[in-house]
């Protein structure tokens, strides 16, 4: 993916977001040809000449300045997540770049691993920036239990294939549209953090190709963060869950993050995570002697 591409659809796409009446400007009667401000619009927004600001929506940022940029996210209206992935985008144009990058890890060291497991009453997963699951405890597991096993065999345990690829992710996300859109949204700003990970664009690449879902999603070119929140799903043995996350980067792990499932107390979805506990530990014991 080219990023002058990226800076030019991600500038226009916000542009065409906001009206002048949220910009305080007058709407000027009349039919306008465009959705949302135009470029001009936009320029005297962020005090800096039309052309200026044409050039900059043509991808070509060169070595556009910080003052510059915090105008542009003020005049598009941007908030944290965006001004976040606008930095990094116009980062990735630099003609110098800061050395020393550290590329994200693969791989969970044993004091992550051991982490996980000992949140023995909450589900627990490390996950990297293309949503692989790298670890999980025994409760994580059961919980996405539909995820592991729809996935075959030598393939690594991915979120986002699962949300686009498997007939059985509509069930198992019960608000599937608002999954999608979020992790879709959330991935826009790993690409903008690490631009030439090239597993990263080797999977975006796939999810093109293959989901018409994830080509019109990605096209909108929205970005979010995803750090807490709440997840509705459908569990095939024990019904609705409403559960609540919370996401954690682990930061001597470029690119991995810890998620930690929790549920209201007193609620229904507790009492169900208290019978997947239980579930996930029987099948914990019975599986060596299943083995043999």
């Amino acid at each position: 993916m080219d990023s002058r591409d990226d800076i030019r659809e991600f500038l226009t796409s916000r542009r065409a977001k906001i009206t002048p009446e949220q910009a305080k400007l007058p709407a000027y009667g009349g039919n306008r040809r465009v959705a949302g401000l135009r470029r001009e619009e936009v320029a005297m927004l962020a005090g800096v000449s039309v052309d200026y600001y044409t050039k900059l929506e043509r991808g070509n940022f060169g070595s556009v300045s910080e003052g510059v940029l915090e105008a542009l996210v003020r005049a598009l209206h941007l908030d944290a997540a965006e001004r976040e992935h606008l930095f990094h985008l116009a980062n990735a144009t630099a003609t110098i770049r800061p050395g020393g990058h550290r590329g994200a890890s693969h791989q969970v060291r044993q004091a992550v691993q051991r982490v996980v497991d000992g949140l023995a009453d909450a589900p627990a997963f490390v996950r990297n920036n293309r949503r692989d699951l790298l670890a999980s405890n025994a409760l994580g597991r059961a919980l996405y239990s539909p995820i592991y096993e729809g996935t075959p065999p030598g393939q690594p345990v991915n979120t986002l294939r699962f949300l686009f690829f498997d007939p059985n992710a509509r069930a198992f996300f019960r608000d599937w549209n608002t999954a999608a859109a979020d992790v879709v949204a959330n991935l826009r700003t790993e690409v903008g953090r690490d631009p030439h990970d090239r597993l990263l664009q080797e999977l975006i690449g796939d999810l093109l190709a293959r989901s018409t879902e994830f080509s019109t999603l990605w096209a909108s070119h929205d970005v979010r963060y995803h750090d807490s929140g709440f997840k509705c799903l459908h569990h095939p043995e024990f019904g609705d869950l409403d559960l609540t996350f919370e996401t954690m980067d682990l930061p001597a792990d470029p690119g991995q993050a810890l998620i930690v499932y929790g549920s209201e107390p007193g609620s229904a979805t507790e009492a169900s995570l208290r019978l997947l506990a239980s579930w996930a530990a029987t099948a914990a014991v019975e599986t060596p002697a299943d083995a043999t």
